[in-house]
């Protein structure tokens, strides 16, 4: 019997990109291989579920640091900035993995259908070994990509299935927020989105404090209490973030950068760059150069 290894590894071997990732016709299905371990990569993670299959990976939120392996499941529950790196992965044994995002919707209508739990510490990410049945799930999933006919008639329903166990299992007390309709989380995930759609235009926070209907100082407060950033800090992230993906994926130079995710001054534009990145922009994509010609 097909393993949940070897179906993320087929799949993967055949239709990874470039950066390693494999999308799958299952919307927020995702499988991930990499031959080698990786430099750092920053981002602002939507709420997810990143199942480990072989090799291991590093995640560092703020001071929090995870490292986790084959068997482990990490579990990411609100948009954070995170960096991350696959430390052990090599073409004898790749790194493999395969990613959920989570659906407040699914999580939502399950909870209501569930027993009731108790608080519990609701940090956005955590790591835990992975459960057997939403293993089992996983695996369920994959086998429909051998069967494309099937994908549109049973993938909601086994998506819904491995929900249900990741909030039956160890991860439950952590994403039963997110179902929470007019909780915290999901106000300020009304806000995110905007966020990420418009991040190169100004966004005035009373603008988002009323997209998550709350006051403009309760929003400030709820918003750092679930993102670990002021708005502002989230919005300079997603600039630089996709500044950075323009000049390393594309080669557009670091000015035209700037300008295109909403910056007005390049020198404020290269400090900014270089406190969250460590290196200036064109220091830094001439090191991604020299790693990428290292890996070939």
């Amino acid at each position: 019997m097909t393993s949940l290894l070897e179906a993320v590894r087929h799949h993967a071997d055949a239709h990874a990109d470039s950066a390693g990732v494999a999308r799958t016709p299952i919307a927020g299905l995702t499988t991930v291989r990499a031959t080698a371990p990786s430099g750092l990569d920053y981002a602002i993670s939507r709420p997810l579920a990143c199942l480990v299959l072989q090799g291991s990976k590093h995640v560092a939120m703020g001071r929090q640091a995870f490292a986790f392996r084959a068997g482990d499941s990490l579990l990411i529950t609100a948009d954070v900035p995170t960096v991350s790196q696959i430390t052990g992965a090599s073409a004898a044994a790749p790194y493999f993995s395969l990613v959920l995002e989570l659906d407040p919707a699914v999580i939502a209508d399950l909870a209501t259908q569930m027993e009731a739990h108790s608080e519990a510490d609701h940090a956005p990410v955590t790591v835990e070994p992975t459960d057997g049945e939403v293993a089992d799930a996983a695996l369920r999933l994959m086998r429909l990509l051998e069967r494309p006919a099937s994908v549109p008639v049973l993938q909601a329903q086994l998506v819904r299935e491995m929900h249900y166990w990741l909030l039956a299992g160890r991860h439950g007390p952590a994403i039963r927020r997110l179902g929470w309709p007019n909780g915290n989380a999901q106000r300020v995930a009304r806000a995110v989105a905007v966020l990420r759609s418009e991040f190169a235009h100004p966004l005035p926070v009373e603008r988002l404090a009323a997209v998550a209907g709350m006051s403009p100082s309760s929003f400030h407060q709820h918003f750092r209490a679930v993102t670990s950033l002021s708005p502002l800090q989230f919005q300079k992230q997603l600039r630089l973030i996709e500044a950075r993906r323009l000049m390393l994926s594309q080669g557009v130079t670091a000015s035209s950068a700037a300008f295109a995710v909403g910056y007005e001054s390049v020198p404020q534009f290269t400090r900014e760059y270089g406190r969250m990145f460590g290196r200036p922009p064109v220091r830094d994509a001439a090191a991604a150069k020299d790693r990428a010609r290292a890996s070939v």
